[in-house]
């Protein structure tokens, strides 16, 4: 009894040691990020940083305004999710309620091998169809809003077909099984009753796939233009956030440094926001349910 007493005691601290390196590396990545950017706000107003689109930090004087990187990364994603939502429902809902075995399993391996394609093969797959298609189809250069959008929703479909998928499984047979005994039809039950239940499951899954979209960085500065402009339409090319840092940041010394960690700072706040949003829906979603019953 003592041996397994102790046994139990080793394991349980080798898992509070695992989630204790968890959280400390959240922590620590926080404070390099502010200890690095915030020294920028020394020198450059806030205000000017983050709603000014005068972005020269090579100039004499400097200029650091990231407001058109910002409406870059929220055009792009915005666009992404307009296009890889609908079809992520679609595809979810087809694999957990009307797909064959075999064609679910087939479905899945695919969708599998979609989620470990590395994002510099995207990229690749954009400069050789997505930006030639996008330039016969809608005009300009092809690298545009536009070409970025549709590599950015083709990486972000695994995310919301999985937890789509999930939700839909996740709920219980007796919902189903009631509305059509009822003599709702196997469509109207999926539309009417089983998508409205899942659905704090599937705004998560589409707010995590926002998450992942307006983080990556590779495919779309390989496809996207980028360029240091306000974009002002589909056709425009577009710098985001993530890469205006990886731009930059092979040759920027200085404030200018500082800026692309100021820079970290404000998409680290906003991916932190995004996260705390989707943990307080899911919890409101099961308190209010948990009510109901």
């Amino acid at each position: 009894m003592r041996q397994k007493a102790v046994s139990e005691k080793i394991a349980e601290a080798a898992l509070l040691g695992a989630a204790s390196i968890s959280v400390l590396t959240v922590v620590f990545i926080t404070v390099f990020l502010l200890a690095n950017g915030l020294p920028l706000f020394r020198k450059v107003n806030p205000i000017e940083f983050l709603f000014s689109t005068d972005w020269a930090p090579t100039a004499n004087p400097p200029h650091f305004g990231i407001l058109s990187f910002a409406v870059g990364s929220f055009y792009v994603t915005g666009l992404a999710l307009i296009f890889a939502v609908p079809v992520g429902l679609a595809v979810g809902i087809y694999l957990a309620e009307l797909a064959p075995p075999r064609a679910a399993s087939f479905l899945r391996s695919g969708i599998e091998l979609l989620a470990g394609i590395p994002s510099v093969i995207y990229g690749l797959f954009g400069i050789a169809l997505v930006a030639p298609f996008v330039r016969t189809v809608a005009g300009g250069s092809g690298y545009s809003v536009l070409s970025a959008a549709i590599v950015l929703a083709l990486m972000t479909l695994p995310t919301i077909i999985n937890v789509t998928e999930s939700s839909l499984r996740a709920l219980p047979s007796e919902l189903a099984e009631g509305s059509l005994a009822l003599g709702a039809t196997q469509w109207q039950t999926i539309v009417r009753v089983q998508v409205p239940a899942a659905g704090s499951g599937i705004v998560a899954g589409i707010i995590l796939g926002m998450g992942r979209a307006i983080g990556e960085t590779t495919a779309v500065l390989m496809v996207g233009g980028n360029a240091p402009i306000m974009p002002r339409g589909l056709n425009s090319m577009v710098r985001t956030l993530t890469m205006n840092i990886i731009t930059d940041m092979s040759y920027a010394t200085g404030d200018h440094l500082t800026s692309l960690f100021a820079t970290g700072i404000v998409l680290f706040i906003f991916i932190l926001v995004l996260n705390i949003a989707v943990q307080t829906f899911i919890h409101r979603s099961i308190s209010s349910e948990g009510g109901r019953a």
